[in-house]
């Protein structure tokens, strides 16, 4: 699965990257028709601890899957996102085999 990861307006570190890389890469276990992964990080100007987004469109053969989460921190909101994508996909299999 190829995984690109677009910041806004920051540079991430590298042990945010490879955070993103270890759980988006998990994704492949559930389905392993997955194409690839845009993963956006941004921060938002509202002046609240939980300003930190994260943006995942997940390509597939025929379809593609969007989240959009929004937390404290970029590796809780990324949880969210996957444990999100992962009920996604697991339905969208579902429809596959019917």
């Amino acid at each position: 699965m190829d995984i690109k990861v677009n910041t806004v307006h920051f540079t991430a570190d590298q042990k945010l990257i490879d955070h993103i890389n270890k759980k988006m890469s998990k994704l492949g276990q559930f389905f392993d028709r997955i194409i690839g992964a845009e993963v956006f990080l941004r921060l938002d100007n509202v002046h609240d601890d939980e300003n930190k987004i994260v943006e995942v469109k997940l390509h597939m053969p025929g379809n593609e899957l969007f989240v959009k989460k929004q937390s404290k921190t970029f590796e809780e909101a990324l949880n969210k996102a996957v444990e999100s994508l992962n009920r996604q996909v697991t339905k969208n299999k579902e429809k596959l085999k019917s």
